[in-house]
C-alpha cells in the first residue's frame, strides 16, 4: 500500500479557488506586504476552467483592487450600450421601460465580459506579484490544530482507486499550512459546507437560497448582432412553475452569452430546468436572433440567492469564507461579481493587518465587521427583500412591492419593508409528486435546442473514470425507496448534465450515476429533498474545462 504521509508546505495565508474573490485576495495581500507568503489553489486544469458567469461586471471591485485597470490590458472591453427588459408571453413580449427601475438596476456604465477570462488575467497579475498558483489541485480535505482551528487544507490527492482503495500511482498529496485559510471556492463548496457545519456558522442567519444558472455561447449571424446589448427577460416558459428568468448579453466576436436561470425553491419536482431553458430558446424574439447561427460552449452552476438575510458568519478560527463561499450575489441586478472581489479585499486587509500583529489562527473580526458596513452591506441591503417576496408572492408583486422597497431604500437607505425572511431550505421547499402532474416537454431540435448529454460535449468536461465517485449518497437506498415514491426521483430532472438517472433491470428500478458528466455546479447537493447527496471535490484538474465562459 502506498505510504500516505504528506509532506507539507507552509504560508502566510492559503486561499482556495482562484475566482474572482480568491484572487482578488491574494492581490491585495501582497499589494499591502509583498513579504507575504500566499499560495492559491485551484481545482480546475487551469485558471478560468471552473469560471462561469454571465456576465456583466459593475467594476467596483476592480476599481478598488487595481484602479489602473483600463491601461492594463484586463480583458473588460464590452461597454453596456442597450439595457433591456422585457416579460414574455408564449408568443410575445412587453418590454418594461427603464425608468420605473430604481438607478442601481441600471446597466449602463457596466461591461460584458467573460469572467473565465478576467481571472486569467488577474492571476496573471498575481503571480507577477509573487502569489503561487496552482491549478490542478483540489483542496480536498481541512487540516485542523490542535487547538480545532483551521491550520490547512489537503490538496493534490491523486491515484485512488473507484472503490476508495490506493491505487498503485497513489499520491496523497500535501498539506498546505497557513497562518489564514481563506475559502473562495464559490457555491456549497465542500470545504466551507463543513466548516459552516463545524463552527455552526449558519446559527441566526436565514437558510441560503439558489438557482440554477445555465449558460450557452453562441455564434451568430453578425447581421443580428447588437454589441453591447443587454437583455434580461422573466416571465415564460416558467409561469408559475418556478421563479427565475433570462439573460442575452451582445459580447465581441459575433457572440452572444444566452443564459437561464431558474430558482431552486421550485415545488413541483416535474420541473426540468434544463428543458425550460431549451423551451425559452424557441420563444420567437429569441428564435430570431439564434437562427443561422451555432451554439460553441455550454455550461451550468448554482448561484447564491439568499442575500443579506443568508450570509452566514463569514469567519472562523482560521480563516474567513469569501465570494460566493458566502453568498454575496445581488439578486435582482444578477451581480456577485463585485462583490466577491470586494470581500477578497476586505479579508486580506484583516489578514495581513492580523499578521502584521503577530497573530494567526484567531478569527478575523475585522473583515466580519467590514462586510457587514461596508459596501457590501451597502450593496445587498438595499435589495434584500426582493427574493423573499417572490418567493412569497410570485413575480408580479415582487415587480411592484420589491420595487418600491428598493426605490426607498436607494433614496434613503431604509428598507420600508424591514428584512422579510427565508424560512425553507429549497430541498424542503420540494413538494411530493403526488400533487402535481408531470410536463410534457418539447423533444429538442438539435438547431436551437440540444439534449442535455450532447450540450455537456460543449462544457468539455473529464473526469478520470477509475477515480471514486465524487457524488456521495449518504445512503444508498434514499434515492429509489424514498425519493422515486414520494418525489419521482426530481435528481433525473434537475441535474443539468444528465448525472442522475433512474433505469429499468431485472430485480427493478436502480439509481446510476453517470459522475464523468457532472459540471460542478452542485445543484444536487442543494435540491435532493432527503439531503442524501454529497458534492466533493473529484482528483485535481478533472471537471469542466470552460473556454470563455
Amino acid at each position: 500500500m502506498a505510504d500516505t504521509t504528506r509532506e507539507s508546505m507552509e504560508y502566510d495565508v492559503v486561499i482556495v479557488g482562484a475566482g474572482p474573490a480568491g484572487l482578488a485576495a491574494a492581490i491585495r495581500l501582497k499589494q499591502i506586504n509583498a513579504d507575504l507568503s500566499v499560495v492559491v489553489l485551484e481545482k480546475g486544469s487551469e485558471v478560468g476552467a471552473h469560471i462561469l458567469s454571465g456576465a456583466v461586471l459593475d467594476t467596483a471591485g476592480l476599481d478598488a483592487l487595481l484602479p489602473e485597470w483600463r491601461t492594463m490590458g484586463a480583458p473588460v472591453k464590452t461597454e453596456v450600450a442597450r439595457d433591456n427588459f422585457y416579460v414574455l408571453g408564449p408568443a410575445g413580449q412587453i418590454r418594461i421601460p427603464n425608468w420605473p427601475m430604481p438607478p442601481l438596476m441600471n446597466n449602463h456604465g457596466k461591461y460584458i465580459v467573460s469572467m473565465a477570462n478576467v481571472c486569467r488575467w488577474m492571476a496573471e497579475h498575481a503571480e507577477a506579484l509573487g502569489v503561487e498558483i496552482f491549478p490542478g489541485m483540489a483542496a480536498s480535505a481541512l487540516v485542523y490544530g490542535t487547538d480545532g482551528a483551521v491550520s490547512g487544507v489537503v490538496a493534490g490527492e491523486f491515484g485512488k482507486n473507484a472503490d476508495g482503495s490506493l491505487g498503485d500511482a497513489y499520491e496523497p498529496g500535501m498539506e498546505l499550512l497557513g497562518k489564514y485559510v481563506f475559502l473562495s471556492e464559490g457555491v456549497r463548496g465542500s470545504l466551507a459546507k463543513e466548516v459552516m457545519s463545524r463552527f455552526d456558522l449558519s446559527q441566526g442567519h436565514c437558510p441560503q437560497k439558489f438557482g440554477l444558472g445555465m449558460k450557452e455561447i453562441w455564434e451568430i449571424d453578425p447581421a443580428k448582432h447588437r454589441l453591447g446589448t443587454v437583455t434580461h427577460t422573466m416571465g415564460w416558459p416558467l409561469g408559475k412553475n418556478a421563479g427565475g428568468g433570462s439573460f442575452i448579453y451582445h459580447a465581441e466576436n459575433n457572440q452572444v452569452f444566452i443564459g437561464f436561470v431558474v430558482h431552486l425553491n421550485y415545488k413541483n419536482p416535474y420541473l426540468h430546468p434544463y428543458m425550460e431553458f431549451q423551451r425559452f430558446k424557441h420563444h420567437p424574439m429569441v428564435a430570431n436572433l439564434l437562427e443561422g447561427g451555432k451554439r460553441v460552449a455550454y455550461g451550468a452552476r448554482a448561484i447564491s440567492e439568499g442575500g443579506w438575510q443568508s450570509i452566514p458568519k463569514v469567519v472562523f478560527p482560521g480563516g474567513a469564507l469569501l465570494g460566493c463561499s458566502a453568498g454575496l450575489v445581488n439578486v435582482p441586478r444578477i451581480k456577485g461579481n463585485h462583490n466577491a472581489m470586494l470581500s477578497g479585499i476586505a479579508a486580506a486587509n484583516a489578514a495581513a493587518a492580523a499578521i502584521g500583529a503577530g497573530r494567526a489562527g484567531d478569527e478575523l473580526t475585522a473583515y466580519e465587521a467590514d462586510l457587514r458596513s461596508g459596501p457590501v452591506a451597502k450593496d445587498l441591503k438595499r435589495v434584500r427583500n426582493v427574493k423573499p417576496l417572490w418567493s412569497k408572492l410570485g413575480m408580479w408583486s415582487s415587480l411592484v412591492l420589491g420595487g418600491f422597497d428598493m426605490w426607498v431604500a436607494n433614496l434613503t437607505g431604509w428598507n420600508p419593508l424591514g428584512t422579510l425572511k427565508h424560512r425553507k431550505s429549497d430541498a424542503q421547499s420540494t413538494g411530493k409528486a403526488a400533487a402535481f402532474t408531470p410536463i410534457d416537454y418539447p423533444k429538442p431540435d438539435g438547431k436551437l435546442s440540444f439534449d442535455r448529454l450532447t450540450n455537456v460535449a460543449f462544457s468539455f468536461t473529464n473526469h478520470e473514470e477509475s477515480q471514486p465517485c465524487h457524488l456521495q449518497l449518504k445512503d444508498a437506498s434514499v434515492p429509489i425507496t424514498v425519493n422515486l415514491p414520494q418525489y419521482a426521483e426530481p435528481a433525473q430532472r434537475y441535474c443539468p448534465a444528465g448525472v442522475y438517472e433512474v433505469l429499468e433491470g431485472e430485480n427493478g428500478p436502480r439509481f446510476q450515476i453517470n459522475f464523468q458528466n457532472c459540471v460542478h455546479c452542485k445543484t444536487c447537493d442543494i435540491k435532493d429533498p432527503s439531503q442524501n447527496i454529497n458534492w466533493t471535490t473529484p482528483q485535481g484538474g478533472d471537471g469542466p474545462n470552460y473556454p470563455n465562459m
